[in-house]
């Protein structure tokens, strides 16, 4: 990612609370052909997220701590603040000065956009300003948010909307937290009256069928975009007893990932 810095944009998107077995399902099943298109061999790689829940977890992205690779080792990060002793920074990762990427890419002249979801995003208490007071640019409002049925439609109108403000000359980091895939979910699967892995999967194929115009505002500016897509974490659906998430079951810790480049004419 080092070599990347200033020439391309960047876009980080969670897709807040997404299983890796449910998304792994279908895309093996040609269920999200939007997202196949871009993942690596058409398929997501799974990893283990560094935490339970959205703000745990997205501290620790920030700080440089994506997911991990599920195979043994010392994994070489894209990113990372400086901490001395650290053992996972190597030739290509970028490491910055700073507490965490929105502030490290400002510095190297980004503009820092913010498009919350989940309400650890909402701006409406001192905890949920804390991630979005990361940014130059955040954005949110209820329409964003866990209840609403069309919510990535609504982040992408506004996406559409404060996009053209940024100087063409200017790079741009693009944070979109996608809070669908998060319970309640059981909008997204007609007649279900609570939410389950099948409404959850439902969620997903919303999801995918909003990438290819989230990917065309993205790549819209004329640069190419370095993009990772992941989950923060997942959620029990009644595994062992379990539902929801902030515990330490296997269905919670394992999600998926993926990175790619998006060229400008693709979309």
């Amino acid at each position: 990612m080092r070599a990347l810095i200033g020439s391309h944009d960047i876009c980080l998107v969670t897709l807040d609370t997404l299983r890796f077995d449910v998304a792994d399902e279908l895309a093996g099943a040609g269920r999200t052909p939007g997202l196949a298109r871009v993942l690596p061999g058409g398929r997501w790689e799974r990893r283990h997220s560094p935490a339970s829940f959205t703000y745990a977890a997205h501290h620790a992205f920030f700080a440089g701590f994506l997911p991990t690779p599920v195979g043994p080792g010392r994994h070489e990060r894209l990113y990372a603040a400086t901490f001395p002793g650290s053992e996972t920074a190597g030739d290509d990762t970028w490491v910055f000065d700073a507490p965490d990427l929105p502030t490290a890419l400002a510095g190297a002249g980004y503009h820092t956009l913010c498009l919350g979801g989940v309400g650890f995003f909402n701006r409406r208490s001192p905890l949920g300003s804390v991630l979005p007071g990361l940014f130059a640019e955040a954005h949110w409002e209820p329409a964003f948010g866990v209840t609403a049925p069309t919510c990535l439609d609504a982040q992408l109108d506004r996406l559409a909307a404060v996009l053209p403000d940024v100087p063409a000359d200017r790079p741009v980091f693009t944070f979109l937290n996608v809070a669908a895939l998060h319970q309640p979910n059981r909008h997204y699967l007609p007649g279900a009256d609570e939410d389950s892995r099948a409404s959850h999967a439902a969620a997903l194929e919303y999801v995918d069928s909003r990438v290819d115009r989230l990917f065309s505002l993205l790549t819209g500016r004329g640069r190419p975009v370095f993009t990772i897509v992941c989950s923060d974490h997942g959620t029990a659906y009644g595994e062992d007893g379990h539902t929801g998430h902030r515990i330490g079951h296997d269905v919670v810790w394992t999600v998926p990932y993926a990175h790619f480049t998006l060229r400008p004419g693709e979309w």
